[in-house]
């Protein structure tokens, strides 16, 4: 299963022509992708209620990927954090079958500790059996150490773009969850990906052997995200048939 879509669901208006007219704002992005990435759980608590409101949103077929509060990420930088995984565990469970891979992204500046690393991994799977993906920006969690202690708690690594090291660029971890971040490059949230690119990527992620994949481009402050999905998305079904 290939999941394509943008981080929010923002329709910016030089792409809003691809889109139905009626609807929500969710409902007309549902209606061209099959998935979306929640940022703003990074920021604050979202409500069941909220949830289920986008759940009821959007097709059978849809998923969210939500992203880890940051007071867990960047301000405990992932040590004595229980009670906010069980907030965050509770929270995300109105998604339901709607629940994709929760998306964990660390600082530039945290560096791989696998005392760290382990026990908070082990502290996640007892709260979220599901896919997780983890995007390290610090060069550390590049190296075989942390590549087997993410393989070991089936976490993928991220592939993004930029890469900060060559290896970034490549989805390691677990092998059953492919997940490709798009930020824009080389201008990173702003820049247009061009066709040469997308038309690699699309190759790229049909050559994968993960059971799923998800492309999700981050370069929405431009609009560039919508128009860059919608490029993949058609190169992948041409390349499909």
């Amino acid at each position: 299963m290939i999941h394509i879509g943008t981080a929010g669901w923002t329709i910016p208006r030089q792409h809003a022509l691809h889109f139905p007219r009626e609807g929500s704002g969710l409902q007309r992005y549902a209606a061209r992708f099959n998935a979306a990435e929640i940022n703003s759980s990074f920021y604050r608590s979202h409500k069941p209620q909220t949830y289920a409101r986008w759940v009821d949103s959007v097709p059978e077929d849809f998923r969210f990927a939500v992203k880890m509060p940051k007071a867990i990420t960047h301000e405990c930088r992932l040590v004595d954090v229980e009670s906010l995984l069980d907030v965050f565990a509770r929270e995300i469970v109105a998604l339901g079958p709607k629940l994709g891979p929760v998306l964990i992204q660390l600082p530039p500046s945290f560096a791989f500790d696998a005392e760290v690393a382990r026990a908070f991994m082990r502290q996640l799977r007892k709260r979220i059996a599901g896919p997780i993906a983890c995007e390290p920006r610090h060069a550390t969690w590049f190296e075989t150490d942390a590549a087997e202690v993410l393989t070991k708690y089936r976490i993928a690594r991220v592939a993004a773009d930029p890469a900060r090291v060559p290896e970034t660029a490549f989805p390691a971890g677990a092998g059953s969850l492919a997940y490709f971040r798009l930020h824009g490059s080389p201008r990173m949230y702003y820049s247009e990906y061009d066709a040469a690119f997308l038309e690699r990527l699309a190759q790229t992620v049909l050559q994968s052997t993960a059971e799923k994949i998800w492309c999700i481009f981050d370069n929405t402050v431009s609009g560039a995200a919508a128009g860059n999905a919608l490029t993949l998305k058609a190169a992948v079904r041409c390349r499909e048939t």
